[in-house]
């Protein structure tokens, strides 16, 4: 176990490199499963969760080169094990190890998960939605009591409508990766439409898949009899570009962002606005960030608190919630925050209380902040990526030394956080 160790009250400012979006990349790692020839992916994040998942298409038998530290894989699907098993220490560890099966059971016809997913602990996370869209395109088994999982599809997948019971994103991945070579047209509706899952569906078309309605929320996918390989680029991740735009904003630094997506970014500035943070995007598309920005709540008509609440995209993403609840305990004002999808992702503020943050939990899904108040160095423990990088940020604009312990859950998903930081002006280390 690591911890980070940071001393607050540095300014983060500079240009930073925006790495390619982690949940893009997961996904994509899976669609390799789907080409019996090379794939070959740029711009991967060297994340931990990257390297969970690349031994777990190692595990099933892909030849896998290249280098995470020049953000490039080549991924050699042609040779999968007959029986694909995928150990329990991968399953335990993610919970993208559940995209393995779509693929999977496309091209081979069965799978074996040793363990039930895993992954952070933000509240319940059902896998209903896939193996109900897998059983609609044909296949067969479902999770043992034990939480291993068994399924096949004995006659190979057939087209289908299949309406899923919530926008899932993993499940939309799943169940896109599934039909892209099924028999027939398989109809989507009620599907995610996340950035990083057209990402995903414009790879595979780049494979040869025929995907139509790639942005909304109804998918119509025409299959084809296989993929084929290619050189496909992994976009920028817009987590990590807001999380460091919040870290420069609560220390009152000036940050260049390079490697955005502006479209993304530009979708997300209203709810910046509401906190006072402001940017600009120029010609070469950089997003700037101006130093000393005046960070104050507009209220709603009628000097109403206005409401932070996420959904499915392009509504608020669930993971930008814990960082943006740092920028309201440094805000003149007052925000209701409202996390919809998971009943534990809010638990995390007991620790901004402990610094010092003005926070009245409601209930498990809202949370009441007022600021700014001067937070206080402390001693915490990261529960989950997006809470444990919230933390991080927190500190930094703290009076003091904080210590955040399972700096591991960090690593999941941002890249050498403390290296990028530190480049930024940020006193922090591993121990």
């Amino acid at each position: 176990m690591s911890r980070f160790i940071i001393e607050g009250g540095k300014p983060i400012s500079g240009v930073h490199q925006v790495p390619g979006n982690k949940n893009a990349a997961l996904p994509m790692l899976a669609a390799v499963l789907l080409a019996s020839e090379p794939v070959t992916l740029e711009n991967v994040p060297d994340i931990a969760d990257v390297r969970v998942m690349v031994k777990g298409l190692e595990a099933l038998g892909v030849k896998v080169s290249g280098s995470l530290a020049e953000h490039r894989l080549v991924c050699d699907a042609g040779n999968l094990k007959a029986d694909p098993i995928l150990p329990e220490d991968i399953c335990s560890l993610i919970r993208t190890s559940f995209l393995f099966v779509g693929p999977l059971l496309a091209r081979k016809g069965k799978v074996r998960l040793r363990a039930a997913p895993g992954g952070d602990s933000i509240g319940r996370r059902r896998l209903d939605t896939h193996i109900n869209g897998l059983h609609a395109l044909g296949a067969r088994g479902k999770p043992s009591s034990m939480g291993s999982i068994s399924m096949r599809a004995p006659e190979g997948f057939s087209g289908t409508f299949f309406m899923l019971d919530e926008a899932s994103v993993m499940a939309t991945e799943n169940l896109v990766m599934a039909a892209v070579t099924a028999r027939g047209v398989t109809t989507l509706y009620n599907t995610a439409c996340e950035p990083h899952v057209q990402n995903l569906c414009e790879m595979l078309c780049g494979m040869g898949a025929q995907i139509s309605g790639m942005g909304t929320n109804r998918l119509v996918i025409t299959g084809v009899p296989c993929l084929h390989g290619g050189t496909f680029r992994v976009k920028g991740d817009v987590i990590e570009a807001a999380s460091y735009l919040v870290a420069a904003a609560v220390t009152g630094g000036a940050l260049s962002l390079k490697g955005v997506e502006p479209e993304e970014m530009a979708i997300l500035e209203p709810t910046f606005k509401k906190f006072g943070v402001r940017w600009s995007v120029d010609e070469t598309g950089t997003l700037k960030l101006p130093a000393k920005q005046k960070l104050r709540t507009a209220y709603d008509l009628g000097a109403a608190i206005p409401k932070i609440e996420d959904g499915p995209w392009p509504a608020l993403p669930s993971d930008l919630q814990s960082v943006l609840i740092v920028l309201a305990t440094q805000t003149r004002g007052t925000e209701l925050f409202f996390e919809k999808m998971f009943e534990s992702r809010l638990y995390f503020v007991d620790h901004l209380i402990g610094m010092g943050a003005k926070i009245v939990q409601c209930d498990p899904h809202r949370a009441v902040i007022t600021g700014p108040t001067r937070l206080q160095g402390s001693v915490v423990s990261s529960p989950d990526i997006r809470a444990g990088m919230a933390l991080i940020i927190a500190a930094l604009c703290a009076h003091g030394t904080t210590v955040i312990h399972n700096a591991e859950s960090i690593d999941r998903g941002y890249e050498s956080v403390e290296t990028h930081l530190s480049a930024l002006g940020a006193v922090i280390r591993r121990a």
